[in-house]
């Protein structure tokens, strides 16, 4: 059985309440309050889809009436009866009392029946909306626990893996298990920064900005240090260059993953010749920071140019990288509402650029 509208009536006159209940009591569950203030006892009581009140009232207006009802409870949908009269207190009710309709008097009995279902309608939509954002919220929350939680439940016995595998490596002689360590030490540390991709694609697309100061050169320094222990750097040349004086303010976390998926290209990209390098340039000022990545590796083709900021798109045949990286970098600068540029050519090698804005300032 379909449950019924429940409508809240308040109105100072007598006969007004009781025809009002008396015509639509088959169809809706009416409640009426003689003044404004037993209206509001009752509102604060009951869950009402919809409330109708008389304008002109001893002691409080309707507008007023509504003023208060929106502090103790904004959800009923709200109608004000009015007298040709009284336009300034429908401007006034529009401002002050979010009313929904407004009904002349006197009233006709279709014209406030279609009111109530129309206002009962968008009542039980917008319950529906906050349900669904309730849920979303309390979604959201626990994927955020799940992911740390995953992450940090698989890295652990990861390590451990490793920390054996290098133990043993010192203990043993024969060449062939040596080789069975340094593939167990391979299958880790792809395994190890698969993990630290799906964090990091979970930073820029689904975690708000979390606004702090951010200190250019300590960032930097600090990922070099992780990139050197990750990768072997020899014969790649790094040229780094950081101008800030200017106080910036961002999010870090949407900053390491541009600057580690930028790196991580620029690194497994290059190409076999000797002379390579890898230059990093960052200069912050008022207008915000620019971050510019350049290499000169094996380049983009023109046909890749478009997409390769394209979920899981691969602008080369080389098997390595999982089509995230330039995606999460678009996403990261988007969120923090900067831009970015990618220019490239085959053989010769890419240059990003990379424009953000002080969060503080927008």
């Amino acid at each position: 059985m379909k449950k019924r509208i429940e409508v809240l009536y308040i109105d100072d006159e007598d006969n007004n309440l009781n025809s009002f209940k008396a015509a639509l009591r088959k169809e809706f569950k009416v409640q009426t309050a003689i003044d404004a203030e037993d209206g509001l006892i009752l509102a604060k009581n009951n869950e009402f889809q919809v409330v109708i009140a008389d304008q002109r009232m001893p002691g409080m207006t309707g507008v007023e009436f509504f003023e208060k009802l929106v502090e103790i409870n904004p959800d009923p949908i709200r109608i004000l009866l009015t007298g040709y009269s009284d336009i300034s207190s429908v401007i006034d009710a529009i401002n002050r009392g979010e009313v929904y309709r407004f009904i002349d008097k006197p009233w006709n009995l279709e014209q406030i029946k279609n009111a109530i279902l129309n206002a009962a309608e968008i009542f039980n939509a917008r319950k529906e909306l906050k349900e669904k954002n309730n849920r979303l919220q309390k979604l959201h929350s626990e994927m955020n626990q799940f992911v740390y939680s995953l992450s940090h439940e698989l890295r652990g016995p990861l390590m451990s893996i490793s920390g054996i595998s290098k133990l043993a490596k010192m203990e043993v002689k024969d060449p062939g298990i040596i080789e069975y360590f340094e593939m167990i030490d391979s299958a880790t540390l792809k395994l190890d920064d698969f993990i630290y991709k799906m964090l990091d694609f979970y930073r820029s697309t689904k975690i708000e900005n979390k606004v702090v100061t951010i200190k250019f050169e300590d960032i930097l320094r600090q990922l070099l240090d992780e990139y050197k222990l990750k990768w072997n750097l020899d014969g790649i040349e790094i040229f780094l260059s950081i101008d800030q004086e200017d106080v910036f303010h961002s999010d870090e976390s949407k900053i390491r993953v541009i600057l580690n998926n930028l790196f991580s290209n620029a690194f497994k990209f290059q190409k076999d010749d000797p002379g390579k390098w890898i230059k990093i340039n960052i200069e912050v000022n008022y207008k915000g920071a620019m971050i510019e990545v350049s290499d000169n590796g094996i380049g983009i083709e023109d046909k890749h140019i478009d997409d390769v900021f394209n979920l899981f798109h691969r602008a080369t045949q080389r098997n390595v990288g999982s089509g995230l990286g330039l995606y999460m970098v678009k996403e990261s600068i988007e969120q923090m509402k900067g831009h970015v540029i990618l220019k490239s050519v085959p053989k010769i090698g890419t240059i990003v650029h990379v424009h953000l804005p002080d969060l503080l300032e927008i």
